[in-house]
């Protein structure tokens, strides 16, 4: 029986980065991946494949460079879901070779299978061969996987969690998706994008409900803009399939009504993947949602089990994730590199066009008391915004009305997820609307919206200065 330092469970952001950590600082590593292909969801069936699929819908349905220089890109055929898939298929198995690959080097153990514990500190994997492996401690990182609402029929043809649809074989004239969520979200846009006729669902009265109001309100127009119908305050209670394989699927609201499509998407929630690791026979146990508990560096109630990325819940984010893997090596083997992961990361959605934010909205400054002024500035009225085309989107600075601090910043617009990072540092380093307005910009680019949002608050500013000092 082989034993090792650590054992870890899954190949996704978080297991890969603590892996390669803790073998980087010469610990005897171990890493079980059930798939065939490395990088867990994160890189199979979540962020890279989505994300590939929004880029690709924007070259083929030509938003890519729409309406530039007056000429509208034809494809000499009909886009078929052979176009659609191609490069989402090439990028994902180039970065999960990439995964497998980084592992080996650092000379992390693979073993192909099931991992399931036999006691504390024992572990069998269940492959194509059995082999027991011996662990001083563990590291789970098996991620999630969505939820099925029992009066759904999921099946690989017409009606899809957010992992099969990856298998569609046919782009669909019409989709309705449940779950106004970020995975909603981003695949109701990228099929608007393909020409799809989208209807969302949301039990809510809104979409996206911790970003600022004014950029979900952006959103949604946007939405509507590219004719995606948004059902809000509603859920669907059932769903028939069709006689015919390529017939109608119908789902039924609550309310009564049949909302019919060739394709039925189910992207409201997922659950933590533990249901194959036998947790209790190490003494673990889960939530009603399967997720782990953990304290602040990762560990379990078992002293020596430690869980990270989405199998603990929120925020199940890629970038968070990896962080988490590498803070929980720290910690275990008494590192001192790594203690905590930042308390806030940026927000990105990938939606069509991206929505990215980092620190405080309106309705928090609101709540919390804070005296506060804003500053936009839009895209279309940028030269490099012009140069590219883009008809919407603007990037909107909270600032502290007491001090000049920038507190938030929230973008809806192209990039916006690659334009956030600048805001980030300047919220994190309590820099001022002035710092902003000193700071020189490449042009024609983007970056210039912070300057342009900055000068508009400044505006702003003098308005408010010039109300509460009265008439002269």
């Amino acid at each position: 029986m082989s034993e090792y330092d650590l054992i870890v469970i899954g190949s996704g952001p978080a297991g890969e980065k603590a892996a390669v950590k803790a073998a980087y600082y010469g610990y005897r590593v171990a890493l079980i991946e059930k798939e065939e292909m490395y990088g867990g969801a994160g890189t199979n069936t979540g962020t890279i494949p989505s994300k590939t699929l929004k880029e690709t819908a924007l070259f083929l349905s030509g938003r890519r460079d729409k309406g530039l220089f007056g000429v509208d890109r034809q494809l000499e055929h009909g886009v078929s879901i052979k176009d659609f898939f191609y490069r989402k298929n090439k990028v994902v198995n180039l970065l999960s070779g990439e995964v497998r690959k980084n592992l080996m080097y650092h000379k992390v153990d693979l073993y192909r299978g099931v991992g399931r514990f036999m006691d504390a500190h024992t572990l069998e994997v269940l492959g194509e061969e059995h082999v027991e492996l011996k662990g001083k401690h563990f590291l789970i990182a098996t991620g999630s996987y969505p939820l099925h609402y029992p009066g759904i029929p999921f099946n690989v043809t017409n009606v899809h969690d957010s992992d099969t649809i990856l298998e569609i074989d046919f782009i669909p004239k019409s989709i309705v998706i449940v779950g106004a969520g970020v995975i909603g979200c981003e695949y109701a846009t990228i099929f608007a994008t393909m020409g799809t006729e989208v209807t969302l669902v949301n039990g809510h009265a809104d979409i996206l409900g911790w970003l600022d109001r004014e950029i979900v309100q952006a959103v949604m127009a946007s939405m509507a803009r590219d004719g995606i119908r948004l059902v809000l305050e509603s859920r669907v209670e059932n769903v028939t399939l069709p006689q015919e394989p390529r017939g109608l699927v119908k789902a039924h609201l609550a309310t009564g009504e049949p909302l019919a499509a060739e394709v039925f998407l189910y992207a409201a929630g997922r659950a933590g993947l533990t249901k194959d690791l036998n947790l209790q026979a190490a003494g673990l146990c889960v939530n009603d949602r399967q997720l782990i508990s953990v304290d602040s560096t990762y560990r379990t109630t078992v002293p020596h089990i430690y869980a990270v990325g989405d199998v603990i819940g929120f925020p199940a984010l890629a970038s968070t994730s990896m962080d988490q893997g590498r803070v929980a090596v720290a910690h275990i083997f008494g590192l001192h590199d790594l203690e905590r992961i930042a308390p806030d990361f940026p927000y990105g959605i990938y939606t069509i066009p991206e929505v990215s934010a980092y620190g405080m909205t309106e309705e928090r400054a609101k709540k919390e008391g804070i005296a506060y002024y804003t500053g936009r500035a839009f895209y279309e009225d940028m030269p490099r915004g012009r140069i590219l085309g883009a008809d919407r989107g603007f990037l909107k600075i909270v600032i502290d009305r007491g001090t000049d601090k920038i507190l938030g910043i929230h973008i809806f617009g192209p990039i916006a997820t690659e334009l956030i990072h600048y805001g980030m540092e300047l919220v994190e380093n309590g820099k001022t609307l002035g710092h902003v307005i000193s700071t020189i910009f490449n042009c024609p680019t983007l970056h210039e919206l912070y300057k342009y949002a900055a000068y508009n608050a400044l505006s702003l500013r003098g308005r408010l200065e010039s109300e509460h000092r009265g008439p002269q």
